[in-house]
């Protein structure tokens, strides 16, 4: 193959059998719970990097089921969302996530920065509740229940709270391991279509873990839960920090 075929096919690894397609990513009947906490302030601020900040020690859970996805396919994921500021707007920080498939692994870790490790999440009704759960091996540390479909929510406010921005951390090493690319990327979600939402009573359970360390941000009180249903593109991103170039 000639240099200039690489530099024409290369778009992700395996150069001749990519891990994962182009996108755009279309995600439908993507369904979540998200359930918001109280956690420890101390513990948020060792977590969070500047130049984000952030207001109040809240964390949002999340559980996110997504059957029908382009070029990821059927899987599971669950991990931890904190709201932030960046330049003074509000937005989400990706602070972890694990799931249960190949491709969206690896796509989201090279294109935006998710912060994805594998591990086995699960979400949907058991009788009159709705229920999430986080495995990493064989070792239960994430416990999510909500009542099922309680209160339907306006489709409007829910499409509004997705439409913020959200951001990653990307961080990609060199070849002698230290850090080529140290960036924080803005991504948006697009073309959200809410087939439905709902809000119920809600419990989360955390359980401590060397490699999963969810625990780590504990739950002091249990503000909200919502199980959103919809339609969404998931956009790609901008850099709006790079941490090897700005002083």
């Amino acid at each position: 193959m000639k240099i200039s075929d690489v530099r024409k096919t290369a778009y992700a690894m395996p150069l001749t059998s990519p891990a994962f397609p182009p996108g755009p990513y279309r995600f439908i009947d993507r369904e979540y719970l998200i359930i918001t906490y109280r956690t420890d302030k101390a513990a948020l601020a060792k977590v969070i990097p500047e130049p984000l900040t952030f207001d109040d020690p809240i964390v949002k859970y999340e559980f996110i089921r997504m059957p029908d996805s382009t070029g990821f396919g059927d899987y599971t994921e669950s991990g931890q969302v904190i709201p932030v500021k960046f330049n003074g707007v509000a937005g989400g920080y990706t602070h972890a996530m694990f799931l249960n498939d190949g491709p969206p692994i690896y796509g989201g870790r090279e294109l935006w920065g998710f912060p994805k490790k594998y591990a086995q999440p699960t979400l949907g009704p058991d009788k009159d509740t709705f229920v999430g759960t986080l495995d990493y091996g064989n070792v239960r540390i994430a416990t999510g229940t909500m009542g099922y479909k309680h209160k339907a929510l306006d489709l409007d406010a829910i499409a509004k709270s997705l439409a913020i921005p959200n951001y990653l951390l990307k961080i990609i090493p060199h070849v002698d391991g230290t850090p080529r690319i140290l960036e924080l990327v803005d991504y948006r979600l697009e073309d959200v279509v809410i087939k439905g939402a709902w809000s119920g009573p809600a419990a989360l359970d955390l359980r401590p873990h060397a490699l999963a360390p969810v625990a780590d941000l504990p739950v002091l009180e249990v503000i909200s839960a919502t199980h959103i249903l919809a339609d969404i593109t998931l956009g790609l991103g901008k850099v709006v920090y790079d941490y090897l170039e700005t002083k």
